[in-house]
């Protein structure tokens, strides 16, 4: 999927979390200011949450709810393997309505279930990106299929 601005990554994100029915878990790979977190600013946004979501690198994990939704924002740039013991990730897999969207997710990969949406931001010139989708499971198959059509409207 290709993106010329930030303002259609948005847009994209926007049309992509009304797929979103909860349990689903996206992990976003790319270089610092390829769009990962403006990604989740979208999603958010379509899933009415008021907070605006930041960079997560500081905190490891911001969340985000309203009485519909649950999104549980994860930043692992910082962090080795080894140190993610501790975040609560069996929490937030109990939770029906949750869904994760993790940045660098690399050091949680082996803790979290197998389906999961793979997105690689990739930096072209100026602003435009591109973004190419793996999926692993009928949870995430169902989630690529929604991404591509929404990339196409």
């Amino acid at each position: 999927i290709s993106s010329r601005s930030p303002e259609e990554t948005l847009a994209l994100a926007r049309r992509f979390a009304r797929a979103l029915k909860g349990g689903e878990i996206v992990f976003l790979r790319g270089p610092i200011g390829a769009g990962k977190t403006v990604f989740v600013k979208g999603v958010a946004a379509a899933l009415g949450l008021k907070s605006s979501p930041t960079s997560a690198s500081f905190s490891l994990m911001k969340e985000y709810k309203n009485k519909r939704n649950r999104l549980f924002h994860i930043d692992l740039f910082r962090l080795e393997e080894g140190e993610v013991f501790n975040l609560g990730f069996e929490e937030m897999l109990e939770d029906e309505r949750a869904v994760i969207l993790a940045e660098w997710p690399d050091p949680i990969r082996h803790m979290l279930p197998a389906d999961r949406l793979e997105m690689d931001f990739i930096l072209k010139e100026g602003d435009d990106r591109v973004i190419q989708l793996h999926s692993f499971g009928r949870v995430s198959d169902a989630l690529l299929e929604e991404l591509c059509k929404a990339a196409q409207n």
